[in-house]
C-alpha cells in the first residue's frame, strides 16, 4: 500500500510540483529546508488545502480526484502540529477522550489505557493543560491523535517548538509510538537527527519537489545525502539491547556483530533489556585495521567487508562496510590512510568503534 499524490500549486514565486508515491509502512520522513513545501504537501494530504486538479490516493481509497473530494474529517487522519491544539478548559483525560468518543466503536483500534501506557501519561490524566510542560503537552497531542484510531498519522515538526532537553525527553516516546502504534506516519522535519532516529523511509524535498524517496539505509549509504550536512556521514544500526556487564556496558545487536554501549547520561528513561533500539554511529568515530588489535582501548572490533569507497571533499574517503549481520556501517578516513592500507572493495577488515560514540 502507498500514498499517491499528484498536485501543482503556484503561489507567487513558489511552485509546488508533486507526482510521487510515499511508503505507508512505518515512518516516512519528509525532509528538507524551511520553505521547500513540506507543510503545504502535508495539508494537501490531509485535505486542509484543496488544490485544483490534485489527485490523492491512500491505498485503495481515493481522497481527491477531479470533483471528488473527501473532507479531512472523513479521511480518518491523526494530525499533530508544532504547537499543540489541546482544549485548555478540559483535563488531560478529557482531551484524550475528545476524539475517541467521536470515533465509531467499530473503528476503534486503540484505547485509552494502552495509549497512556505507550506515552507514559497515566499520572497526568487529571491535570489541566496549563499545568503541563511543553513536552507533556506534545505527548498528550500524540495520544489524542492516536485515540481517534487513525489510518494515517501526520506529524508536522512536532519537536521544533521544544527546547533541546525536552526534545531528548520526548524522542523515546516518539520512537515507541512508531514501533507500537502500527499506524503509518508521515513526519515533517528538517532535523537529520530526528530522521535517523525515527524514520524507515526518507522523502527528500527541495524547491517544491520531492527529489527522491529512499529507505533510511539507502539515504545513509550515499555520502552526498543532505542528512550529512551537519555532523558528517553516519550509520544507523538496529538491534536488541542486552544486559550490562560488570563494567556497566550494555550488549547490543546479534552475536555476529556484538557491540558494547555506554548508557547515555542525558536520557531520563533507559531502554529495557531485550528492547529493540537504534544506535547512531558517526563515520568519523569508526577506524579500520587490517588486523584485529588486542592491546587497544577501543571496546568494539567488528569483522566487516568493504563494499564501496567514496572520495569526498578535503581528501577524505567514506568506506561503506557490511557487517556480518547484513547491516551497513560507515567509516570516514583520510585518502592517505586508504592508500597506505591498500584498501579496496571486497576486502575484509576490522572496524574499530568507540563505545562512547554509540549513544543514540
Amino acid at each position: 500500500m502507498s500514498l499517491r499524490i499528484r498536485a501543482q500549486l503556484q503561489r507567487g514565486a513558489f511552485n509546488l510540483l508533486i507526482d510521487t508515491a510515499l511508503p505507508t509502512d512505518g515512518v516516512t520522513a519528509l525532509f528538507g529546508r524551511s520553505g521547500c513545501g513540506k507543510t503545504t504537501l502535508l495539508r494537501i494530504i490531509a485535505g486542509l488545502e484543496r488544490v485544483r486538479d490534485a489527485h490523492v490516493e491512500f491505498g485503495d481509497l481515493c481522497w481527491q480526484q477531479d470533483s471528488h473530494f473527501v473532507p479531512t474529517s472523513a479521511r480518518r487522519i491523526g494530525l499533530v502540529f508544532q504547537e499543540h491544539s489541546l482544549l485548555p478548559h478540559l483535563s488531560v483525560k478529557e482531551n484524550l477522550l475528545y476524539g475517541y468518543n467521536r470515533t465509531p466503536a467499530e473503528l476503534r483500534r486503540l484505547h485509552l489505557e494502552e495509549v497512556m501506557q505507550m506515552l507514559a501519561i497515566d499520572s497526568l490524566q487529571q491535570q489541566r493543560i496549563d499545568q503541563l510542560s511543553g513536552g507533556e503537552r506534545q505527548r498528550i497531542s500524540l495520544g489524542r491523535a492516536l485515540l481517534t484510531s487513525p489510518q494515517l498519522l501526520l506529524l508536522d515538526e512536532p519537536l521544533s517548538a521544544l527546547d533541546t532537553q525536552t526534545k531528548r525527553e520526548i524522542m523515546p516516546f516518539l520512537s515507541r509510538l512508531a514501533l507500537q502504534a502500527q499506524v503509518p506516519i508521515i513526519l515533517i522535519t528538517h532535523s537529520p537527527d530526528e530522521v535517523q532516529r525515527l524514520a524507515n523511509h526518507v522523502a527528500f524535498m527541495a524547491a517544491g519537489q520531492i527529489t527522491t524517496v529512499e529507505t533510511l539505509e539507502q539515504a545513509l549509504a550515499r555520502p552526498d545525502t543532505p542528512l550529512f550536512q551537519d555532523e558528517g556521514a553516519a550509520a544507523i544500526l538496529a538491534g536488541q539491547l542486552g544486559p550490562a556487564n560488570e563494567h556497566g556496558l550494555r550488549a547490543f545487536g546479534s552475536d555476529q556483530s556484538r557491540l558494547w554501549l555506554q548508557s547515555p547520561g542525558n536520557v531520563t528513561e533507559l531502554p529495557e533489556c531485550g528492547q529493540s533500539i537504534r544506535v547512531r554511529i558517526l563515520a568519523r568515530d569508526v577506524s579500520v585495521a587490517l588486523d584485529d588489535p588486542q592491546r587497544i582501548s577501543m571496546q568494539n572490533h567488528l569483522f566487516v567487508t568493504i563494499e564501496h569507497m567514496h572520495t569526498i571533499a578535503d581528501q577524505r574517503v567514506v568506506l561503506s562496510l557490511r557487517l556480518a549481520d547484513g547491516q551497513l556501517l560507515l567509516s570516514e578516513i583520510t585518502n592517505w590512510s586508504a592508500r597506505r592500507l591498500e584498501l579496496s572493495p571486497g576486502q575484509q577488515v576490522y572496524a574499530l568503534i568507540k563505545s562512547v560514540a554509540l549513544i543514540s
